[in-house]
């Protein structure tokens, strides 16, 4: 069975980062995948798929619900490990009832838990603008960016305390400290 791990934060939260330095200290028992990667590395392939990506996310906007469901439940069922750390998902209520949905009908997945990466919003910012990678890191995008991650939360947290699986991590420490943090309640999940 195949044990999901989902990271949230906000935008310059560090929880792409995170993920990667824990999968690669545990290559033999994890894997990362990052939402963000796997939409942007469809768009750099240039199929039709990517191109309707590019035109929500270069907006700041979220990627219709079918198109990252089956992005996320592809990733799981090719992964390499039983162990997937995803980072960025869900991001809506309704891509958070879509991949419960999913997994309600499989027996080989299921989420061990969701590890929320709090950070303000002002840190967030200036980490945003600070690494500034292209187009979709300005002011304005990072503000709509702040709101729609922020927008869902509450119904995202309570949906998954009710099921015993959120924790929240302080975001706004050293990396190690986080990183350490988190793995160890990976580890204890394993």
């Amino acid at each position: 069975m195949k044990k999901l791990f989902l990271i949230i934060g906000a935008p310059g939260s560090g929880k792409t980062t995170d993920a990667q330095i824990i999968a690669q200290n545990n290559p033999e028992s994890m894997v990362h995948y990052s939402t963000g990667d796997l939409l942007r590395a469809e768009v750099a392939s240039g199929s039709e798929r990517g191109k309707l990506i590019d035109s929500f996310v270069s907006k700041g906007n979220l990627v219709p619900l079918d198109i990252v469901v089956e992005t996320i439940v592809g990733a799981i069922e090719k992964a390499p490990r039983e162990n997937v750390l995803i980072d960025g998902y869900p991001r809506s209520v309704e891509q958070m009832e879509a991949l419960d949905k999913v997994l309600q009908t499989r027996s080989d997945v299921a989420i061990a838990s969701v590890i929320e990466v709090v950070v303000s919003e002002e840190v967030a910012c200036e980490r945003v603008l600070g690494r500034a990678r292209g187009d979709d890191d300005n002011v304005e995008v990072f503000k709509n960016r702040m709101k729609v991650y922020l927008t869902p939360l509450p119904q995202i947290q309570n949906f998954y305390v009710e099921r015993n699986l959120l924790i929240k991590i302080n975001g706004e420490r050293t990396i190690e400290e986080i990183v350490a943090d988190i793995e160890k309640h990976i580890k204890s999940k394993i």
